[in-house]
């Protein structure tokens, strides 16, 4: 299983975003799951949102897309208050990460997963907590 964030799995959204590392990623989310917090659903969702309204992709590509994304079937974990207010925090604190981010390396760590994301700044703090990013 991996942790899923909302940027890679966006990456697929997006012809000019879409590498053969990210097509990879897919692949092992296909065969091995995915492990995603319970914003990662709002979070795509706005994403697409946006997309839309700049005129990147129209509703049917979104509704589409959105279809595909749900297909994969991730673990949705839900958000445990006590979690975020110590150990997420501390991660986005130490590493200057909005709370979202944090979030998902809080989840790669906690369960010793790879963590699947396209952000520098997530992907180098991770690396920074001996976590394996993906691509």
């Amino acid at each position: 299983m991996i942790v899923l964030d909302a940027s890679a799995a966006l990456a697929w959204s997006h012809k000019d975003e879409t590498t053969p590392a990210i097509d990879d990623v897919l692949r092992r989310v296909v065969s091995q799951g995915a492990l995603v917090p319970a914003l990662w659903p709002t979070e795509i969702a706005n994403a697409l949102r946006v997309a839309v309204r700049e005129n990147r992709i129209s509703t049917e590509i979104r509704s589409e897309l959105l279809a595909n994304l749900w297909r994969l079937k991730p673990v949705v974990e839900e958000i445990d208050l006590e979690v975020v207010s110590t150990r997420t925090m501390a991660l986005a604190d130490r590493h200057d990460l909005t709370v979202y981010d944090a979030t998902y390396l809080e989840l790669a760590l906690r369960h010793a997963l790879l963590l699947a994301t396209t952000d520098k700044k997530l992907a180098s703090a991770a690396r920074a907590e001996g976590v394996e990013v993906l691509p």
